[in-house]
């Protein structure tokens, strides 16, 4: 009996650090995303507005807001 009730715990710990190994793969592909997608915002916006620095702007708002958002989805693993 304890010995079920053992392979049923492994398991389950198994599972849990599997599922936090994949959710923090996930954010790695979430973060470059969200930066790529602000770099090719600014730079449409210095084509359409005729200027040099919202490119540079946005993308390091990207970083910002990416970095954020890594670290609130690493606390919500952790909890």
């Amino acid at each position: 009996m304890k010995k079920n009730q053992q392979k049923i715990n492994q398991k389950k710990e198994t599972k849990k650090t599997l599922n936090k190994a994949l959710q923090l793969s996930s954010a790695g592909l979430q973060m470059g995303l969200t930066i790529y997608l602000g770099f090719l915002l600014g730079k449409w916006l210095d084509v359409k507005f005729e200027t040099t620095y919202l490119k540079q702007t946005i993308t390091l708002l990207a970083v910002f807001i990416s970095i954020y958002l890594l670290i609130r989805q690493a606390n919500k693993i952790n909890d």
